[in-house]
C-alpha cells in the first residue's frame, strides 16, 4: 500500500505556476532576427543590462535549408542588428546548447 502523500506534485504545480508570468515576459522580450537566411533569436541577460544571448532557430533540423555558414560571424551579426550596438569580441562565448553570450558597447 503506497502511503506517500501528492503534496510534491502539488507544490511543484504551484511553483511552475508562479513562475510562468516570469517565463512569459522573458520570452517576450527577444528580438528575432534574420542572419545569412537564418533565424536568431536575441535576448537581454537579466542579470547584466549590457549582456546579451543569441540562439539560432535551427528549422526543424531541415535538412534541405540555407547552406552551413559558420554561427561565430552569425551570433555577432544577429545580436549587433538586435542592438545596435558593437559587440566586445573578447567577451563572446558559447555554451554547450550552442547559445552565444556577449557584452556590447554602445556609442
Amino acid at each position: 500500500m503506497n502511503t506517500r502523500p501528492k503534496r510534491p506534485n502539488t507544490v511543484a504545480l504551484v511553483a511552475l505556476c508562479a513562475l510562468w508570468p516570469a517565463i512569459a515576459t522573458a520570452q517576450d522580450a527577444s528580438v528575432t532576427v534574420h542572419v545569412m537566411s537564418r533565424s536568431w533569436a536575441v535576448t537581454q541577460v537579466s542579470q547584466d543590462p549590457l549582456m546579451y544571448r543569441a540562439t539560432r532557430d535551427m528549422n526543424n533540423l531541415n535538412p534541405f535549408g540555407p547552406p552551413a555558414r559558420l554561427r561565430t560571424h552569425q551570433a555577432i551579426a544577429a545580436v549587433q542588428q538586435a542592438t545596435g550596438c558593437t559587440v566586445d569580441r573578447k567577451t563572446l562565448y558559447q555554451n554547450i546548447s550552442g547559445q552565444f553570450f556577449a557584452r556590447v558597447t554602445c556609442k
